[in-house]
């Protein structure tokens, strides 16, 4: 694990000549979750896809994206294969469109091990089944022989984590990746985000417009707005104490959002979805 995880300096962003990301500066530690929030349109999953060189023709970038002593700005397209999906990974909202309908799981899991470590078949299938486990998959081995479809929503999502985490990543960019899921497996997912990133040490980026989501998982949160950090800090001082009206606006969008004003941030998943869950229940959906 690199000691210094990963610093964001000065990054600027511009596409076909339209500013996109002005002059930003985030930093990422392992073993920690990093909020990144705002709403759509801020520049925040840009700022992801940047580190991991996946910017669309027509990208102009500036600053410094540091990770293992290179600035990955300045990277060729081979080098930053080298780094995607082995020392940098990335969990989409959607894992549906990110897995291949007609591949098994265990397909996916295995040639994406294999293409960046070389280990045999069998040493791979053993790797999956153990990734599988570590993500919460019921009946790994069993499950290495289904297709996506055979999924329930939530358990393709810990699938499209295993794929993600597989190669022992350093860093873990999650670009919301509960959005598509309902509160109770959301609930879920983010207390095995919170695990996998202190057991394995990963620097995880949350990418996201829910800063409920955020209350339960990081441990620092940037505010995003029109391609600027407009507010960071631990996360109770930016829930509690909202220096920016952009923030206060994201907080107060929250459902009964008073419980964070108010000082009682919630401190795990369960107690963010309960806070949803109440409101959702008050509205009678």
């Amino acid at each position: 694990m690199s000691a210094e995880g990963l610093q964001i300096t000065g990054l600027e962003l511009e596409i076909n000549g339209k500013e996109i990301i002005q002059g930003i500066d985030i930093s990422l530690q392992p073993g920690k979750i990093t909020g990144l929030a705002g709403e759509s349109g801020s520049g925040k999953s840009m700022t992801g896809l940047a580190i991991l060189g996946l910017l669309p023709e027509g990208s102009r970038t500036k600053g410094q994206i540091q990770f293992a002593g290179k600035n990955l700005l300045k990277n060729s397209e081979k080098e930053q294969n080298k780094l995607r999906g082995n020392k940098i990974a990335m969990v989409f909202q959607d894992p549906t469109a990110s897995l291949h309908p007609m591949l098994t799981i265990g397909r996916q899991l295995t040639d994406h091990l294999r293409a960046h470590t070389g280990i045999g078949k069998k040493a791979a299938l053993e790797k999956a089944v153990e990734t599988l486990r570590l993500v919460q998959v019921p009946d790994p081995k069993t499950a290495i022989k289904k297709y996506p479809h055979q999924f329930s929503g939530g358990q393709l999502q810990r699938v499209a984590i295993a794929i993600a985490i597989i190669c022992e990543p350093e860093i873990l960019i999650a670009d919301e990746p509960t959005t598509a899921l309902d509160v109770t497996v959301q609930a879920g997912v983010l207390r095995l985000l919170k695990q996998l990133a202190e057991k394995l040490s990963l620097a995880v980026l949350l990418v996201t417009h829910d800063l409920g989501v955020m209350s339960s998982l990081a441990e620092t949160i940037y505010v995003m707005r029109q391609g600027q950090i407009v507010e960071s800090g631990p996360r109770y001082e930016v829930l509690r104490r909202p220096q920016h009206a952009y923030t206060r606006a994201l907080v107060e969008a929250l459902p009964n959002h008073e419980p964070f004003l108010a000082g009682a941030v919630a401190a795990t998943a369960t107690e963010v979805i309960t806070v949803k869950q109440l409101s959702a229940g008050e509205r009678g959906n």
